[in-house]
């Protein structure tokens, strides 16, 4: 570390805090996990196939996936937001 650089600066001028954080999701209050998820679900544009699913079963849905370790929650510094990643593409539909 040089001299002009901050202690959390790396060699490429890089802040350490820039790269995304995972936040577990037990981490989070109930009602601050729920507002994640609920603007997940009103921004991730899935399609639940022939009939359309209700807030809350979405947002029941996506915990089930964090629950499972099947999605996990993102947050990004350089940019201030939070996300949620599934791990294994789009949120599966069950047929009724």
């Amino acid at each position: 570390m040089s001299l002009s650089q901050s202690p959390m600066e790396d060699e490429s001028g890089d802040t350490a805090s820039s790269a995304p954080v995972s936040v577990p999701h037990t981490e989070l209050e109930a009602d601050v996990l729920r507002a994640v998820i609920e603007s997940f679900v009103l921004r991730e544009g899935t399609d639940y196939g022939e009939r359309e699913l209700s807030l809350d079963d979405k947002v029941a849905r996506v915990l089930r996936l964090l629950e499972r370790g099947d999605a996990r929650i993102v947050f990004e510094p350089e940019t201030q937001t939070v996300d949620i990643v599934t791990m294994r593409g789009p949120i599966p539909v069950r047929k009724p």
